[in-house]
């Protein structure tokens, strides 16, 4: 028989100014949007973000005690990326950074190494504490927004990395999710999942993988090497540094290249959602929406 799709999850309809009005007591200190790869996660995000910089501009924060500070009132709000590629400098194309996204709203961990190094999860829970105390010390409300589920779960599930210890030895601090006990990690983050059906998520995927080709991801991958970025360090990030190098060194035609790597990317989308599914299975709770 042949095997039937995993079957997805509830979506929700959720009521944003509840969210904002609990971030404002102090019941949520962290605002995560999760999602599969082409599933409109970053452009979720930065659409709530604008919200409260809407609501900011209109003064509607006026009088509502920030829960860290003495500050009057939310300054606006800021995102940090848990993208595990998207922190290299130069891996633009292929990463899907689309920075232009963004727009107005601030944004984090994006374009802070070297290509060619490995930037690892111990030095992502770091460098998120630090943008996180920062972006609160501001009276910013900080989003958290990527798809990488290890680097998630450094921060909602609160796995201790600070001895730089592996994966298999490492534990979570509380089962549910509650990071907090990890000094400067939020202690009540909302998560939101971004929800779309197999069919789209993979019709956006091959859509935006020929527009990146088209972009000159080719060209852009040639010039890291060109650089001196090791292949075997590029076939290390995966994906799209994988299958463009196999190509360049002649390992694979363009077609293959092509054929192979849309292949993978499905596949690579179906397992973030296992994760995810996993996670919510740990007691994290994930608030899913149709995008």
């Amino acid at each position: 028989m042949k095997p039937q799709p995993a079957q997805l999850p509830k979506p929700e309809t959720l009521d944003y100014g509840d969210i904002i009005t609990r971030y404002i007591k102090g019941e949520i200190d962290l605002i995560v949007v999760l999602g599969p790869t082409a599933s409109g996660k970053t452009r979720y995000a930065v659409a709530l973000a604008n919200e409260i910089c809407a609501c900011r501009d209109l003064g509607l924060f006026e009088g509502c005690p920030y829960p860290m500070t003495d500050a009057p009132s939310i300054q606006g709000a800021e995102i940090i990326s848990a993208d595990s590629r998207q922190v290299y400098r130069g891996m633009d194309i292929g990463t899907g950074k689309d920075i232009s996204e963004y727009g107005e709203i601030p944004y984090h961990l994006i374009d802070i190494a070297e290509p060619g190094s490995q930037y690892n999860v111990y030095e992502f829970q770091r460098d998120f504490i630090k943008a996180y105390k920062d972006i609160r010390s501001r009276n910013c409300v900080p989003f958290l927004c990527g798809g990488t589920g290890l680097y998630l779960n450094a921060v909602v599930s609160g796995y201790d990395f600070r001895s730089r210890k592996p994966l298999s030895e490492s534990r979570p601090v509380m089962e549910g999710g509650d990071a907090g006990i990890i000094e400067g990690l939020p202690r009540n983050p909302f998560i939101i999942g971004t929800l779309v059906t197999r069919e789209v998520r993979n019709d956006r995927i091959d859509r935006r993988l020929d527009a990146r080709l088209e972009e000159g991801m080719v060209d852009e991958i040639r010039g890291l090497l060109a650089k001196g970025v090791p292949a075997e360090t590029l076939i290390s990030y995966g994906l799209e540094y994988k299958f463009v190098t196999l190509y360049l060194l002649g390992r694979l035609s363009y077609e293959q290249m092509r054929e192979q790597l849309a292949i993978a990317i499905h596949q690579f989308a179906k397992r973030q959602m296992t994760w995810f599914r996993g996670m919510e299975r740990s007691g994290v709770r994930i608030h899913w929406v149709e995008v």
